[in-house]
This record gives structure tokens, C-alpha cells and sequence, in this order.
């Protein structure tokens, strides 16, 4: 039938934005992020670990590379904390006050981990850096922070390994290169722990660098560029997040190919004859806003037009990852949506 179509359709178009294919909608559209939660807690309790064990070889060594990635860890903690926020705040149903739901939340939240990440990780890191350049560090044995080093390594790897696991799994199912969707994907959660824990191992090999040239040359003055490195690492990647969140968080739409694929979508629906607007926008991780001026097939009077325009858009509300759907009639002179990108099949 036309109607099972066209919902599947803009059902396959909203699974290209980036959203999980395990995000079902219950009853009013409260989407699950149990893949998600289940990486933000690991990384949470890796980062634990690992904060308090570089603190303490921070301590011992006095090098300047722990004590930036101490600030590292403790830093990523306290995201985490904010990304299980913004995972509960996003999941809550929509009400009279919120009829979009409170998907943006998970933005909201993650902008803060992502602040967070620069001001206590970025900052303190370049800060305490420059300083030590000024320092003659003493050479003490450097065998605690690497071993410390070697262990936050494995544990970060777990971490990431769970992070690139369920980003390779999602990308694969809409043909994307795993970075590719980590960039495009609506989930700021998956998102910043991928990017997070990616960077966490780029700045422990950075750590060790410094560290090791230090012990090699006797000069502090490369442990203090080590984090100052490790610093750099972390700025690079809060602004990253950072722009991402907004961009969702002002109003990030569909691409053009996803839009094509909702725009068929709806041609193919039997009641409707022609689209002369469509804007399709993400109001959370997954969750799409729907509005489109439609022209209804054949003649009818204004009480039946309703009804069917409200048909169409319960079918499309049926979606998955379809919030709302609101529909209203174009007029004569307006001209006729048609999709730019050739036609593919599901």
C-alpha cells in the first residue's frame, strides 16, 4: 500500500541522520539511549580510576605532562557525570508545556561537559605548562607515572573499545565511515565519549613522550611542552563538541539527501498530490520536527480535508523518530517540491 511506503520511507530517511536503530518510541515518543548510557557509565568508571591513579603519580613525580592529564581525567569525570544527565533529561516524555519533548537537553548538558572539558582540562593543562617552562623540574624516578600511564592506557582502551564498538555498529547500518558519523550523528552523548576517550589515548602517548624525554636530555622542558600538547589535544576537542551541540542546539536539519528521502516519502502517500514546503529539524538525539504544506488528492470539503491532513500526520507521528508532524495546505501558485538526489532503494 501506498501508506506503508511512504512510512517506510521517511522511517529510512530519519535512520540516516545518525540516530540509533535501537531507539524505539513509546507511547508518546520517549526514545531509549541504552547503548549510549551503558558507554557513558563505563567511561565514567574508567575515568574514576584513572584520575585518581594520575593524581597520585602526579604527586610522586612532580611532572608537569601527570598533572595535566590528572586535570585530564578528573575533567572527563565530571562530563560524564553531565553526559548521564543530559541521557535522563533527553528520555523524558513530552508534555503540554513541552510538546517537542526535551531531546535538546541532551545538548544543553553535553555544551556543559564540552565547557567543561576545556576549562578544567585545556586551560589548566596549557596554564600549568607555561609555568613549568619557567622551572627547573627535578628529575625524580619516572617509573610510577609510567606505569600509571600504561594502566590509564588500558583502561581508556576499554573504554574506547566500547565507544567504537556501538559507533561501528550504527555506522555500518547506514553505510558511513565511523568518523564520518561520529560527526554527523544527533547523539552528543556517543559523540563526546568517542571523541573524549580517542583523545584520552592521543595525550597519555603525548604524557609519555614528555616524560621520556625528560628522563633522556635531564630537561623539564619537555615535560612541560608535554602538556601543554596534552592541553592543546583537549582544547581542540571541546571546541569541536562544543560547535557540534550548538549547531544541534539552534536547529541542525536533515541533509539534503535525508530530506529527498522523506520528501519521496510523503509523494508516495495516496492522499498526498504535491509538497511545496517541507523543514525537517532535530529537537533531540534521533528525534525529528516535521512540518510540510502539502496539496491533498481530489476535491473535498474543508471537514474532510482536516481529518485527512490529521491522517497523514498520525501516519507520520508513527514513526520512529518522528516527534510531531504538522501539515498544512498549499496553495495553487505555489510550486512543487522535488527531490535533487536520484532515487535509491531501501
Amino acid at each position: 500500500m501506498a501508506h506503508s511506503r511512504a512510512e517506510r520511507s521517511v522511517s529510512a530517511a530519519v535512520r540516516d541522520t545518525g540516530s540509533s536503530p535501537r531507539t524505539p518510541r513509546e507511547g508518546g515518543g520517549k526514545p531509549e539511549h541504552g547503548g549510549s548510557l551503558f558507554t557513558v557509565l563505563i567511561a565514567f568508571a574508567a575515568n574514576v580510576l584513572i584520575a585518581i591513579a594520575k593524581s597520585v603519580a602526579a604527586v610522586l613525580t612532580g611532572s608537569a605532562s601527570m598533572v595535566a592529564e590528572a586535570a585530564h581525567s578528573w575533567a572527563d569525570s565530571g562530563n560524564e557525570v553531565f553526559l548521564l544527565i543530559a541521557e535522563r533529561k533527553a528520555g523524558k516524555k513530552p508534555d503540554p508545556s513541552h510538546p517537542l519533548g526535551f531531546g535538546r537537553d541532551a545538548y544543553v548538558w553535553s555544551m556543559f561537559a564540552a565547557f567543561g572539558l576545556f576549562s578544567a582540562g585545556a586551560v589548566v593543562s596549557i596554564w600549568h605548562g607555561i609555568q613549568s617552562l619557567a622551572e627547573e623540574g627535578e628529575q625524580t624516578d619516572p617509573l610510577v607515572a609510567y606505569l600509571v600511564l600504561a594502566i590509564a592506557f588500558v583502561l581508556e582502551g576499554v573504554s574506547f573499545f566500547q565507544a567504537t564498538r556501538q559507533t561501528r555498529g550504527q555506522a555500518a547500518s547506514l553505510g558511513l565511515h565511523p568518523l564520518r558519523f561520529i560527526t554527523r550523528t544527533s547523539d552528543p552523548t556517543l559523540r563526546a565519549v568517542f571523541i573524549e576517550d580517542g583523545g584520552a589515548l592521543i595525550g597519555i602517548l603525548l604524557a609519555g613522550a614528555g616524560i621520556l624525554l625528560h628522563q633522556l636530555t635531564g630537561s623539564a622542558v619537555y615535560d612541560a611542552f608535554g602538556s601543554i600538547a596534552v592541553g592543546l589535544v583537549l582544547a581542540v576537542m571541546a571546541i569541536f563538541l562544543i560547535a557540534r551541540n550548538r549547531e544541534f542546539l539552534v536547529g541542525q536539519p536533515l541533509g539534503n539527501p535525508q530530506r529527498d528521502v522523506v520528501l519521496r516519502g510523503l509523494l508516495e502517500d495516496e492522499e498526498v498530490e504535491r509538497v511545496t514546503y517541507l523543514h525537517l529539524e532535530f529537537v533531540g538525539p534521533g528525534r525529528i520536527f516535521l512540518v510540510a504544506a502539502v496539496d491533498l488528492a481530489g476535491d473535498r470539503t474543508e471537514s474532510e480535508v482536516a481529518e485527512r491532513l490529521r491522517a497523514v500526520e498520525a501516519r507520520l507521528e508513527s514513526q520512529d523518530r518522528i516527534t510531531e508532524a504538522v501539515l498544512t495546505l498549499a496553495t495553487r501558485d505555489e510550486r512543487p517540491l522535488v527531490p535533487e538526489s536520484p532515487a535509491t532503494s531501501p
